[in-house]
């Protein structure tokens, strides 16, 4: 099945849920982002890096400036990591 095909089967609730408890991505974060995914996190330095691990859905699980810490939380909650760019 195409991609697209299992798209227009699925609802918009449905493919939110793909991967839940299963797959993580990680992705970088700018400092402008961060009160949107996490707002109780306090105000940080723009010129910081910082990194965040977010479920499958979209829920946000860890914020961090250690790029690696964001693999081992995912190992801990046994999710499959991919990365977006």
């Amino acid at each position: 099945m195409l991609l697209k095909d299992a798209h227009a089967r699925l609802t918009q609730s449905q493919l939110a849920h793909i991967g839940a408890g299963e797959v993580g991505y990680i992705r970088r974060m700018r400092a402008e982002e961060i009160s949107r995914c996490f707002p109780e996190a306090p105000d940080v330095d723009p010129q910081l890096d910082l990194w965040a691990l977010f479920g499958a859905d979209g829920t946000p699980i860890l914020l961090t400036d250690n790029r690696s810490s964001t693999f081992f939380k995912a190992a801990e909650d046994h999710l499959k990591t991919v990365s977006l760019h």
